[in-house]
């Protein structure tokens, strides 16, 4: 009772990734049940601008740092919030725990629990396969009832109480616990003999039991939010019910024994073993080198992610690495097996993002803030067809710490629109292939260059940096993304963490940008990958904003790959631009002067970047780095792939250990860290300045 005294203070919130974290008065309201924020401490006598009940709440202490902390309601509301330091976090979440436990069993006295009912995983199972025993009279139906009452005709059902939803969150707890008896008893089976732990039809088993009970407290959580709708009214008409992600955590019921290594050490060849003991990153200079474009070739190389027979012959492997797997576990530090890769690495794929270099210069043209506001959004949207290598969803190459890549488009200047309403290439796919094999006839007049770089500034967390540029027209792109990626049962998830800056030095204009979050589904069977997410795009100087959502696939009906958004004048409120369909198919672009435009990104040009050769390349730009994992790939040596593969791992892991005893900090290439983001070394917009500087004094 000492500590049931009402807290106050300031703490951080955090809205989303443009708004970020902001300042506000929380107060713990003990005698309700009740946390809730302010703007400031004055306005504490005015409505609260948030408000969240505690009973069956869950407090977590974040692991991203030792400040932040998250408070998840049981209506499935989550404020993610931050002290000043640990020690003050720690005041907060004890005295939310306490708050928490006390109102949620106060539920508890006033609405007994069910008569526990339990099953018994038979430890004597027969001879072929593990049984489970259990009486008559508990099947599915009576260990799921969570108590049905027949009412009075003409009496209406009452809407489900809390402390309903409390009855039925204890039977989960009660089959969450038999699920994890079950797994225990699998991983108890010898390790060889007729019926082993590694039965391809148990570790299905334990697979698909991990996905039913993320499925569960999926459906929990939208009774949850049926209960919270039906208090403030009901739902609008159409609404569809998204797959949500669990709020109830579940790493604890799912710990499957000693820690295995996945995959299991072989020995190396001397090759390998040679490509492990090379330090040269201590070896090389970390001064930026300057790539001469001419010294780049049109790239060959096509990627493109058709094969399924890896996938199927290895679905043993992928059932025995799910089996492993928490939920909600971040997937940062697994090792991942290598069939599932794509042939190139993570920085390849963001330059991958600049296929359509013709409307990335075209955005500049726009005669007005509005247009060039709209031509941003057009090329924003048309720029994630191309980052996908193929229908099937693998996974690029994590990037080494200190890798870079490099490379360029030409790109003539007849194919960049000048006027509106002419954003797209007229070209074909061949066509454009065509002109781009004629610029080596041309002089440099008669082109753009689009100059790109990305470099990986940090290993944990992953984060890398990438920087683009055409000095011709006077603009450039700077942005950095940490890649957090966490397993969701039968899909994973990477939210990418970070922020874009593209400058029209021509104009004085600067736009930030977010990226989506990217999900691969049915993994156990052909994955296939779908972006998910709100991003926003602003100009400050301008008033100009969009705002598009990436809609994942709802649970009952809808499209895949659907996209929405509008662009508008924040100064007047007014919608300039409409958008609809799907990110990777089609388009439509609706104006406010009634115009639409339908754009078709299976026919839209691609402009092929143009790469050194692997012999010019240096030693850790992404090619020559990976080369010897990406040619066994290609030839389907899966052994031979994942030896190379765990060199790099191993040796960048040793590296970063004498670093740490050493106390010697990594220094980056070509980008340097300011505040929370990175930026390349040499922006345009510091070459622009400098220029403009020294006319002014001549």
């Amino acid at each position: 009772s000492d500590h049931m005294e009402n807290i106050y203070g300031y703490l951080m919130k955090y809205t989303n990734l443009v708004t970020g974290w902001q300042y506000r008065f929380f107060v713990l309201n003990n005698d309700a049940g009740l946390l809730e924020y302010f703007v400031n401490e004055q306005s504490r006598h005015l409505k609260p601008r948030g408000t969240l009940q505690l009973a069956g709440a869950v407090i977590s202490p974040s692991d991203e740092d030792s400040h932040t902390f998250t408070v998840n309601a049981a209506s499935g509301e989550q404020y993610k919030l931050r002290a000043t330091d640990a020690k003050e976090r720690q005041h907060w979440v004890s005295r939310l725990q306490i708050c928490t436990q006390h109102h949620t069993e106060a539920i508890g006295k006033n609405n007994p629990p069910l008569k526990s009912r339990s099953f018994s995983l038979a430890s004597q199972g027969s001879a072929n396969s593990p049984g489970v025993q259990r009486r008559p009279s508990q099947n599915a139906v009576s260990f799921f009832n969570v108590g049905h009452h027949r009412l009075p005709t003409g009496k209406r059902v009452p809407i489900m109480q809390p402390d309903h939803l409390v009855d039925v969150r204890e039977m989960m707890s009660q089959a969450e616990g038999q699920q994890r008896d079950l797994i225990r008893s699998i991983e108890c089976l010898p390790a060889s003999g007729h019926l082993t732990s590694l039965d391809q039809d148990l570790l299905m088993l334990k697979a698909t039991s991990m996905a039913t009970m993320n499925c569960l407290n999926d459906c929990f959580h939208i009774l949850q939010l049926q209960h919270a709708s039906q208090q403030k009214g009901s739902l609008p008409a159409g609404t569809t019910i998204s797959w949500l992600e669990p709020k109830v955590s579940l790493a604890n019921h799912f710990k499957n024994g000693a820690a295995q290594n996945f995959p299991a050490e072989i020995n190396k060849p001397a090759s390998v073993r040679e490509e492990q003991s090379i330090a040269e990153p201590c070896q090389l200079t970390r001064e930026p080198e300057e790539i001469n474009p001419d010294e780049e070739l049109e790239d060959i190389c096509d990627n493109k992610e058709e094969d399924l027979g890896a996938v199927e012959e290895q679905r043993s492997v992928i059932l025995h690495l799910l089996s492993q797997l928490k939920l909600g576990m971040d997937l940062t530090r697994v090792v991942l097996p290598t069939f599932i890769l794509e042939k190139r690495s993570l920085l390849e794929m963001y330059a991958d993002f600049m296929s359509h270099p013709d409307l990335f210069i075209a955005i500049t043209n726009g005669t007005t803030p509005e247009e060039r506001m709209i031509r941003f959004v057009e090329y924003y949207l048309t720029s994630f067809h191309e980052g996908r290598k193929g229908a099937i969803a693998k996974k690029p190459y994590n990037p080494i710490i200190g890798e870079t890549f490099h490379c360029s488009w030409r790109i003539p200047k007849s194919n960049v629109a000048t006027d509106a309403g002419s954003n797209f290439s007229a070209h074909s796919p061949s066509e454009q292939v065509t002109l781009s094999k004629d610029l080596e006839g041309q002089t440099e007049l008669d082109y753009y260059t689009v100059k790109f770089v990305a470099e990986q500034v940090s290993h944990h967390p992953p984060v890398s940096g990438f920087y683009a540029e055409c000095v011709e027209r006077k603009m450039c792109v700077n942005a950095h993304v940490w890649t957090k990626s966490k397993f969701l049962g039968m899909s994973i998830g990477v939210t990418m963490v970070g922020e874009g800056l593209l400058s029209l030095l021509e104009h004085g204009e600067e736009y930030t940008f977010s990226l989506p979050c990217a999900y691969t589904r049915s993994i156990l069977t052909v994955p296939w990958a779908e972006l998910g997410g709100k991003v926003n795009i602003n100009c400050a100087k301008t008033g100009y904003s969009a705002s598009i959502n990436f809609h994942t696939k709802p649970f009952y009906g809808g499209k895949l790959h659907r996209v929405t958004g509008e662009v508008k004048q924040n100064t007047t409120n007014t919608v300039v631009c409409r958008v609809q369909g799907e990110w990777n198919s089609m388009l439509e672009f609706t104006y406010s002067n009634g115009e639409t435009k339908y754009v078709d990104l299976t026919k839209l040009s691609v402009t092929r970047k143009r790469v050194r050769p692997l012999e010019k390349q240096g030693l850790f730009e992404s090619r020559r780095l990976w080369q010897h994992v990406t040619e066994s790939l290609w030839d389907g040596d899966m052994d031979k792939a994942t030896e190379h593969k765990r060199a790099l791992e191993e040796r960048q892991r040793n590296e970063e250990r004498l670093r740490a005893e050493t106390e010697t900090p990594w220094c980056t290439k070509y980008f340097l860290k300011e505040g929370d983001g990175w930026v390349y070394h040499n922006p345009l917009w510091k070459t622009v300045s400098a220029q403009t500087q020294q006319t002014d004094t001549n």
